[in-house]
């Protein structure tokens, strides 16, 4: 008896915040810790440059990603679009609004720099 009464303790400790809900029967509120996490493990793989000098595979998201409606940017994380897979079954509605509250705090990046071209002329300062 004690051994289940053991294991169901630490199940319960160990089941992540994100999934709690309160006595009202409504969702928790996003955690924007859990957000920040999930969005760097799962989605700035192709949504930040990893290095300065390299693109990205996707936009890059910020809080005016999908005109900021929070409904969007949770249905397409959800659902997917032709060159991203939706995550409906990789994480919880709860989970993917923590990834849409952290991506509402992110500033929208500045403009790229234009390339600038090199004529074959031009003295290169690193010879």
């Amino acid at each position: 008896m004690t051994r289940f009464a053991g294991i169901f303790l630490f199940a319960a400790l160990a089941a992540p915040p994100v999934l709690a809900q309160s006595a009202g029967g409504t969702a928790a509120a996003p955690d924007l810790a859990t957000g920040r996490q999930l969005y760097e493990q799962s989605c700035g793989v192709c949504h930040t440059k990893p290095l300065i000098n390299s693109g990205r595979f996707g936009p890059a998201l910020s809080r005016e990603s999908l005109g900021g409606q929070a409904d969007v940017m949770a249905q397409v994380i959800s659902e997917g679009v032709p060159r991203m897979p939706g995550f409906k079954h990789h994480f919880s509605q709860g989970q993917i609004r923590s990834i849409v509250a952290y991506v509402q705090t992110l500033a929208p990046p500045p403009p790229d720099a234009p390339p600038t071209a090199r004529t074959s002329g031009e003295r290169r300062d690193d010879n």
